[in-house]
């Protein structure tokens, strides 16, 4: 039988030093970033390759948390590289604190998503779950950004960023969603309990109605 107080003993002592040594790299990296950024791209990389789905997510998030103290144009790369991992735990920390970092240094942000728009293929998770977390940065650029996803050939990601747009309300893109129309990609959508085919034109052709009635 467990030990209910012994266990959560215990348990508080693991989250002081969790606590303790996270403060200990926030400050090696002012003396070393290179060196502590070199460390967290290779554990990343590691991170996403291991058959213990429980270890990788506890290295991915670990790391995410780190890195959203952090800031720079490779952070972001960093945290976007852990938002692109299978693991669903991962993909949300690395989106909490990409959204931190988002409200307060946008543009350092921004360019990190154009940067992951060239680099990152076609079944890339990121591309679908940036669109969502940019969506709610009170920033003028975001329906901008959200827009060249429109051009990227995931279909997935290309949705989502329909989606988001329509979220946002911003008919000037409309013009932007007209040559979707045709476009006979497939993405699922929904929930994995509920999900449904449905073509990038049909979309964009109901992204426009709504628009249109919106601006009426």
């Amino acid at each position: 039988m467990v030990d209910i107080a012994s266990s959560l003993k215990s348990l508080f002592a693991a989250e002081r030093e969790a606590r303790r040594i996270h403060d200990e790299l926030t400050e090696a990296a002012s003396a070393d970033r290179r060196a502590l950024m070199t460390q967290l791209a290779g554990i990343i990389a590691e991170a996403k390759e291991l058959d213990d789905e429980l270890e990788g997510a506890v290295r991915l998030v670990a790391a995410a948390r780190l890195l959203g103290e952090l800031e720079g144009p490779d952070v972001v790369d960093a945290l976007i590289d852990v938002l692109n991992a299978p693991l669903p735990e991962a993909r949300s920390e690395a989106g909490e604190q990409l959204q931190g970092l988002a409200y307060d240094r946008f543009k350092e942000v921004a360019l990190g998503v154009e940067r992951a728009l060239k680099r990152l293929g076609v079944g890339s998770p990121a591309l679908v779950e940036l669109p969502y977390l940019l969506v709610d940065i009170p920033e003028g650029g975001v329906s901008k950004l959200l827009s060249a996803f429109l051009a990227h050939a995931d279909a997935d990601a290309v949705a989502a960023a329909i989606e988001t747009l329509v979220i946002l309300g911003d008919a000037s893109v409309a013009k932007q969603l007209l040559p979707l129309q045709g476009d006979r990609r497939v993405s699922v959508i929904g929930e994995d309990d509920e999900q449904n085919e449905v073509t990038v034109g049909e979309l964009a052709i109901e992204a426009l109605e709504m628009l249109r009635n919106r601006d009426a």
